[in-house]
């Protein structure tokens, strides 16, 4: 087909890696499997999302999934040119095809396609080859309107854990996840006993006998855990990221050991996040927390892919699922050079109960706090906040004194909600048989979702989206009910206040009067 034929999709325009390294020209006889996410058949009321009426996975299908006449013109005009048609799902909205990269290029074609290298997000200094695309995607005319994204082309690392690893000698104090549940009073009676927390990996995997070998030094039962290989994503100890997984079901396994836990490993690109999140999402049974603890700046994000990532938080929502989503490791900047203010991403969607951090001293042994303030040691280890680029500012938040958003209006404020993430006063954990002391926004995240399903249990339903009951009653100056306010400190462009700030939300939690305060909503 001529190049002519095909049209431009709208939100696709990606931008190169900036540090990328061209290594060679992609080869047409690669064997690549992309995944193409359809319009809804109609949108999601918001009374659905943010309200405390939730439908099944079935029922979301039949009302808002894609239209089967979509996908059955998809599935046919791709049959008729060649390429294989590997999965659809009418949830989802997804339909998976499968082609050389010769083959495809007659139904979806970038501007531009090669092979480069980049550094690992993961850290550690090294190199990841993959593809890289820049410029326009194109697809068929037929599907122009019916076909709202493409992933799988650019398989780039498109997210980073927001993990930060301290040296022993300069820790400060730290805790077992154990002890941070007595701190922030989770509610008594309860350990997550018959719910489900997801967790969402792009890397890593689980050594062989950690997990047994630390719940016995906690002395808790060594909880249910059950991976999920998603796409390309395998269960692979030894990688880098070996840290985040294991912090991730280690602070879930001490705060809800009741609860069972299933780890979705996909690739670190766009297409195995959004594909990881959706499996999460509509899995059987429907989990009711899922816990994210990676991201990425928002605008290294094309309008497509954070589209797509906030349709399936949207779909979370409407199932009564709360997605708990790490807010950034590097201040208000969020890694930027430039020290221009950004947010992360997912966190920053209106969608995702964004995760922030503080620096806490505390006796664990009795639960009481000395002092609690923003997470802030300077170069690159600081919580993530700010104001968002992309989304406007939700109803439930128009009230609590958000910044204006970077001269475009009222945006969205990150984060919702806090805890303690400074690696120096860090996370007691065990990865490769070794004692590690752990920080980061990455362990606020599966600390928040395990609090959500002790308190689904004790309500005896799941919570869903949280974010519209959390800021009932919070207002420039006074945060609500069920939080510790935190007022000292900053990260960078924002500092605390009383009241909803840009640090660390409304504050950290109080388990026990949060508990009280949606019982009698």
């Amino acid at each position: 087909m001529d190049n002519t034929e095909l049209v431009p999709l709208r939100g696709s325009e990606r931008s190169a890696h900036a540090d990328a390294r061209p290594t060679g020209a992609v080869s047409d006889s690669e064997r690549v499997e992309v995944t193409l996410v359809l319009r809804r058949r109609t949108e999601i009321p918001d009374e659905l999302v943010e309200g405390p009426e939730t439908i099944t996975r079935e029922e979301l299908a039949a009302r808002y999934g894609a239209d089967p006449a979509d996908i059955e013109m998809v599935k046919r005009s791709a049959e008729q040119h060649g390429l294989t048609v590997t999965q659809t799902d009418p949830a989802s909205r997804r339909v998976k095809i499968s082609g050389t990269i010769g083959q495809l290029r007659s139904v979806v074609q970038a501007d531009s396609l090669t092979m480069v290298t980049t550094p690992d997000p993961a850290g550690q200094g090294r190199m990841v080859e993959h593809r890289q695309r820049t410029g326009d995607l194109r697809i068929l005319p037929e599907w122009d309107g019916v076909v709202i994204g493409v992933t799988g082309l650019d398989n780039r690392p498109q997210a980073r854990p927001h993990i930060q690893r301290m040296k022993a000698h300069a820790v400060h104090s730290s805790y077992s996840p154990v002890d941070l549940g007595k701190i922030y009073r989770f509610p008594q009676g309860t350990d997550g006993s018959g719910h489900t927390i997801a967790v969402v990996e792009l890397g890593g995997g689980i050594p062989p006998g950690d997990l047994d070998a630390y719940f016995a030094e906690l002395g808790i039962p060594t909880p249910r855990v059950d991976v999920v290989e998603v796409g390309n994503g395998s269960n692979s100890p030894g990688d880098p990221a070996d840290g985040e997984v294991m912090l991730d079901i280690e602070v879930i396994g001490a705060l809800a050991p009741g609860a069972r836990q299933v780890v979705y490993f996909a690739e670190n690109s766009a297409q195995g996040f959004a594909d990881a999140i959706s499996a999460a999402v509509f899995a059987d049974p429907t989990p009711t927390a899922v816990s994210i603890s990676w991201g990425l700046r928002e605008d290294l994000w094309t309008a497509q892919g954070r589209a797509i990532l906030d349709a399936a938080l949207t779909d979370a929502a409407a199932m009564g699922v709360t997605v708990c989503v790490a807010s950034g490791d590097n201040g208000s900047s969020d890694g930027d050079p430039t020290g221009k203010p950004h947010t992360d991403f997912p966190a920053s969607s209106p969608r995702a109960l964004a995760c922030g951090g503080t620096h806490l001293e505390a006796d664990p042994a009795t639960g009481t706090v000395d002092s609690e303030t923003v997470w802030n040691n300077g170069n690159g280890s600081a919580s993530g906040g700010g104001v968002s680029h992309t989304f406007k500012q939700p109803s439930w938040q128009a009230h609590v004194g958000v910044p204006n958003g970077n001269g475009q209006g009222r945006r969205r404020g990150v984060p919702d909600v806090a805890g303690d993430a400074d690696p120096k006063t860090g996370y007691r954990v065990l990865i490769h048989g070794r004692d590690e002391i752990i920080g980061g926004t990455s362990a606020v995240a599966p600390l928040w979702a395990a609090l959500t399903v002790r308190l689904a249990e004790a309500l005896g339903h799941p919570l869903g989206m949280l974010q519209p009951v959390l800021y009932m009653g919070a207002a420039p100056g006074v945060s609500p009910a069920g939080f510790r306010d935190i007022t000292l400190g900053d990260i960078g462009d924002f500092a605390a206040t009383r009241g909803w700030d840009a640090c660390t939300g409304l504050g950290v939690p109080d388990g026990q009067a949060l508990l009280a305060r949606l019982a009698s909503v």
